[in-house]
């Protein structure tokens, strides 16, 4: 039974905060070194099974992303069946080939030489989900704005993504593919939604940069186009990064 007795904030146990002084040098290095190179692998998986272990402390740091008045929506449907994930490639296949016939035709042979799946080759596959009744129809936070607990699943996408780097292990986001048929593969219910479908193992190498932007489908936009002050369309004073 829940603890019932009134909650007086200014009793919070001293035990309960501790510092927030910056990390040190080392320590910032290697935030911003995962966050730097964190890379959507496609198809530089390798065979060897990940652990158990270490897949667990990836999703444990995938647990620990900020949600929304504490919602914690999501759930990790971890994927090894080769059988299973055999009707996700499938449903891959099919998305690819109506994707295809979607774009300019002069980019379809570039976009069929881009390899962009890893669903048979990665050893593991995870379905990262949201449950929008976890806690109420609405919950803290959620009233005026409620695609929160859909923006904070995906931060624990993006958590377990800079864990796996510095894990050494590569993730690739698969979304060609309909919702529909993927919720039917993995027997989800209609009110879950699903987030990302992501593949996951060891890689011998990765790009430097983002494969994308090495095939020349796409560059990085430059930061200073992306920032305004006080309102949107403001000029902000910019100075780059070191």
């Amino acid at each position: 039974m829940a603890d019932e007795t009134p909650f007086e904030p200014w009793r919070i146990a001293a035990d309960e905060l501790g510092p927030a002084a910056p990390f040190s040098e080392t320590d910032r290095a290697a935030v911003y070194r995962a966050i730097y190179t964190r890379r959507d692998v496609r198809n530089e998986f390798l065979p060897d099974e990940v652990p158990q272990d270490l897949l667990m402390r990836i999703l444990d740091a995938a647990h620990h992303a900020p949600s929304v008045g504490f919602m914690q929506p999501w759930n990790f449907i971890v994927i090894r069946n080769a059988v299973v994930r055999g009707h996700v490639h499938e449903a891959f296949l099919r998305g690819a080939e109506t994707e295809e016939r979607m774009l300019d035709p002069a980019r379809r042979n570039h976009y069929r030489n881009l390899k962009l799946e890893g669903i048979l080759k990665s050893p593991v596959n995870i379905c990262v989900t949201c449950d929008r009744q976890r806690h109420g129809a609405t919950g803290l936070g959620r009233t005026q704005q409620p695609n929160t607990d859909l923006l904070s699943a995906a931060c624990a996408v993006q958590n377990l993504w800079l864990a796996a780097r510095a894990e050494g292990v590569g993730v690739g986001w698969v979304s060609i593919m309909r919702e529909e048929d993927l919720r039917a593969i993995l027997g989800i219910p209609e009110k879950i939604v699903i987030v990302a479908y992501l593949c996951v193992g060891f890689v011998e190498r990765a790009y430097k940069r983002p494969e994308l932007e090495v095939k020349r489908w796409a560059s990085r936009l430059p930061l200073e186009t992306l920032v305004f002050e006080d309102r949107w369309g403001a000029p902000c004073p910019f100075t780059k990064a070191p």
